[in-house]
């Protein structure tokens, strides 16, 4: 009985443990993934055309379950051709057909590097099934960031304003994995400028652009691995989020 009286008192002073290990959250996540690119402009018009490889890194810090914010580094190559599209070779011309037609074609890499506010459509977690947490939930994303195109042609930048959707699973208590698609909407009109072929895809009809009227955007798709770091400190159900 003595035995048993220890056993039972040692159980009970464990059960705090036990229901924090099982109730433990964390501050953030960090990871990569890997996928494919493509462009949108005056070089390309269809979705997933031309798609090209992307990678990068991330780190999430996670506010509640249902929010987090995202920085996020990535690398990506965007290509794209005019095909038989008309295409002025000068738009400035005064030919009242408009000028000859031109063709143009591009090739380069992009940097991205944005944050971006993630809101999961269902309690992100794993441990506390009491509130209804799920370990699979699709999200959406908006943010803001910067993009640089380095040469070959010449180095172009602008901001872009990233928007877009995905899904998070978490495998395991601090591993999770997840497919996101994005696109990227820049204040440049210079993504695909060419003179490789005696045209420059900038203003190509001489149009000007504003803004994000009528400039160039890209996507990426990617699928994702990140670690949960930096746990929070539990004291049983008793958690306080950021709201």
């Amino acid at each position: 009985m003595k035995l048993f009286r220890v056993i039972l008192s040692s159980f009970l002073l464990c059960i705090p443990w036990i229901v924090r290990a099982q109730d433990e959250v964390y501050r953030m996540e960090l990871g990569g993934g890997v996928g494919g690119s493509f462009y949108l402009g005056d070089a390309n018009s269809k979705p997933f055309a031309h798609f090209g490889p992307m990678g990068g890194v991330m780190a999430r810090y996670i506010l509640n379950p249902h929010m987090a914010i995202k920085g996020n580094l990535a690398l990506g190559h965007i290509s794209g051709n005019t095909g038989k599209t008309f295409f002025p070779e000068n738009a400035g011309s005064e030919d009242a057909d408009g000028g000859r037609q031109g063709f143009a074609r591009f090739t380069r890499n992009v940097i991205d590097f944005g944050a971006q506010f993630e809101f999961n459509f269902w309690g992100y977690g794993i441990g506390r099934g009491y509130e209804g947490y799920s370990r699979i939930t699709p999200y959406m994303l908006i943010g803001a960031g910067v993009t640089i195109a380095p040469k070959p042609v010449e180095t172009d930048a602008g901001f872009n304003i990233p928007l877009g959707v995905g899904m998070k699973f978490k495998v395991k208590r601090r591993l999770n994995i997840g497919l996101e698609w994005s696109v990227r909407f820049t204040t440049t009109d210079r993504l695909d400028v060419s003179n490789t072929d005696g045209v420059i895809l900038d203003t190509p009809y001489g149009v000007k652009s504003s803004g994000f009227k009528n400039k160039d955007c890209y996507s990426f798709t990617m699928l994702f691995v990140t670690y949960d770091l930096f746990p929070r400190c539990v004291n049983c159900n008793n958690i306080k989020y950021v709201f």
